[in-house]
């Protein structure tokens, strides 16, 4: 017999009901058998009941194969999971969770069937990641026993469940779920109820925001997630991450979010309602954002949108020697980066002591390069050659590339780009590496503003594989093509945006962090919490708090109000705690504190 909830000791919640038999419930359902669950898997759909036993059958055959379970132990989970299309079948079960289709008339039905088969101590637990467990708990007998269990897909493999509280939701009932969740070798968060909880509520913005980006036309759906693939080290892009999840799927939990917050943010892209209409809903049907091989098929084939491999029709111009404008960490790795590629390189810093410091970084990394068996020294020593320090901007005389990478400070930069428009020969192609500043105020400083353009680079730029080539209204195609074609020598992968705050990667990239820091000033989740949830549920290689505080804040509050004076949006407005945290001097691991503190180097 279950131990009651009054009782201090949690509940081992030994025998587990499963209602859905989709791919998520077959997850969870194999999931609680491995750990010795006893498993009753309820689906209406006898058809789909089967698919769940013979995915079970399948998976626990190739442990055996694998050498990670033995025929014993295989006989034993099969033994423990048996199947039924009738709710009673979870009379006895210590635990129900549903996994039925995101619906409150749905889960409403099943939720009030259950109250009258399941025992009175029974936990009833939902899966919902779009509907409120709220309003879920409330049309139940039993509100304190019902609560959410959010398992990400695929279940086996990912370990982050969120443990969703409503007011409702007796203590207890969190208690017995969350030692559950620890024993099957998960890694359970605590979230309240809200639309999306954690993971979702910071990643189905950040999708939203994509697909808005894509429907503007500001950049190619290929670009739009090579730039979050190369930039932030994320898994997937979220175009490729929208059509997984399924097109209308994402419209659901973000109708759900929106109903919420009433964020713009959160308003579901018009492109996501026509793709969805016309079935275009993603990898399950076979085309969505991309076109697939077959439906179900993750392998993308070629369609009318799909670019083509010449690239831009025009030619670019001859490109030998480069200038790098600036002493710091960026511009001595993109110095180094063009001196690896085999251009004569000049450095130039606003003194020749400041040009020799970065330069010496540059053997310094180097040498790195040398210890870890990654180049010879020989390679090394003649990379270094290549490069020329100075602290005078007249030797850019005779550059065909110069590079700024001095402070983000549009006076600062205008001040420069006016000084190389009279330094450099005709011909040659002005970048600045903004992040975030107007690349056209740039070009307005020079006599020549069809020369200038964007070319963004991800620090530290030895080992970031992207550059985002911005292009302003008045440049030429030609040094479009040119830097598109530098690129490609320097074994960087370009994509292409327009010259508007953000670009790409921050435009998406920051707002999801402003929306996480929302989630620590509302008390709605930890730190520690949030972070788990994105690592452990996203796949992103850092929490948002700890990207923060490697960024600092200070430069992050800055990109935040840059967005917001740009698109105008409240949602992009930077939140409150950040504005505090630099206002008090925390701008992270630079200061030793941010959002954490850390050791005194």
């Amino acid at each position: 017999m279950a131990t009651p909830l009054s009782d201090p000791s949690p509940s081992p919640l030994r025998t587990v009901a499963v209602v859905g038999l989709g791919t998520m419930g077959t997850g969870i359902a194999e999931v609680l058998a491995k750990a010795g669950r006893e498993v009753v898997g309820i689906d209406i759909s006898e058809t789909q009941a089967a698919k769940c036993v013979a995915a079970l059958e399948s998976s626990t055959a190739r442990g055996v194969e694998r050498g990670r379970l033995t025929e014993q132990d295989r006989a034993e989970i099969l033994a423990r999971f048996r199947t039924s299309a009738d709710l009673r079948a979870a009379a006895d079960a210590d635990l129900v969770i549903e996994v039925a289709p995101e619906s409150y008339e749905v889960k409403q039905q099943i939720f009030r069937e259950l109250d009258g088969i399941v025992r009175p101590e029974t936990i009833l637990a939902t899966g919902t990641n779009a509907l409120s467990v709220t309003r879920l708990a409330a049309d139940s007998a039993r509100p304190e026993r019902v609560l959410g269990l959010h398992f990400f897909n695929p279940a086996p493999a990912m370990r982050l469940v969120e443990v969703v509280s409503s007011v409702l939701t007796a203590p207890a009932a969190v208690t017995a779920v969350t030692d559950l969740a620890l024993d099957l070798g998960k890694e359970p968060v605590a979230v309240g109820d809200r639309p999306g909880f954690v993971a979702d509520g910071l990643l189905f913005g950040y999708l939203n925001q994509a697909a808005a980006m894509y429907e503007a036309k500001y950049a190619s759906r290929e670009d739009i997630d090579a730039a979050m693939r190369l930039g932030c080290g994320l898994p997937m892009g979220p175009l490729a991450l929208l059509d997984l999840i399924g097109v209308d799927t994402a419209r659901t939990v973000l109708e759900a979010m929106y109903a919420a917050s009433r964020d713009r943010l959160h308003a579901p892209a018009p492109i996501l309602k026509q793709l969805s209409e016309a079935g275009l809903t993603g990898r399950k049907a076979g085309r969505g954002f991309y076109t697939y091989e077959a439906p179900g098929s993750g392998t993308v084939v070629p369609d009318a949108l799909t670019p083509l491999e010449d690239g831009s029709p025009a030619a670019g111009r001859e490109v030998r020697s480069v200038g790098v404008a600036g002493s710091g960490t960026m511009a001595s790795g993109i110095a180094e980066v063009f001196a690896k590629a085999g251009y004569e390189v000049v450095l130039a810093a606003r003194s020749e002591e400041k040009a020799q410091a970065a330069k010496a970084r540059i053997g310094k990394s180097l040498a790195r390069s040398v210890d870890k068996g990654r180049m010879t020294d020989e390679a090394a020593a003649q990379t270094l050659e290549r490069i020329t320090a100075t602290g005078t901007y007249d030797d850019f005389a005779d550059v065909d590339l110069a590079v700024e990478a001095v402070a983000e400070d549009l006076e600062v930069k205008r001040q420069l780009f006016a000084a190389l428009d009279k330094v450099c020969k005709p011909g040659a192609v002005l970048a600045t590496t903004t992040s975030s500043l107007p690349v056209v105020a740039c070009a307005r400083a020079t006599s020549r503003p069809q020369d200038v353009i964007g070319m963004h680079f991800f620090n530290p730029a030895p080992a970031m594989k992207l550059v985002e080539v911005v292009r302003t209204v008045l440049t030429a195609d030609d040094v479009h093509a040119t830097v598109r074609e530098v690129c490609g020598r320097i074994r960087k992968h370009a994509v292409d945006c327009g010259d508007r705050a953000g670009f790409i990667v921050n435009a998406l990239l920051f707002p999801y962090l402003n929306n996480a820091i929302k989630m620590v000033q509302e008390h709605y989740a930890s730190l520690d919490d949030i972070d788990a949830a994105m690592k452990l549920g996203g796949g992103y290689p850092m929490g948002p708090f700890e990207l923060l505080d490697v960024v600092g804040l200070d430069v992050s509050l800055a990109i935040e109000k840059v967005l917001h004076r740009e698109f105008r949006d409240p949602g992009l407005a930077p939140a409150p705690l950040l504005e505090h945290l630099v206002a008090a001097g925390c701008l992270g691991r630079k200061t030793g504190r941010g959002f954490r503190e850390y050791a005194k180097r």
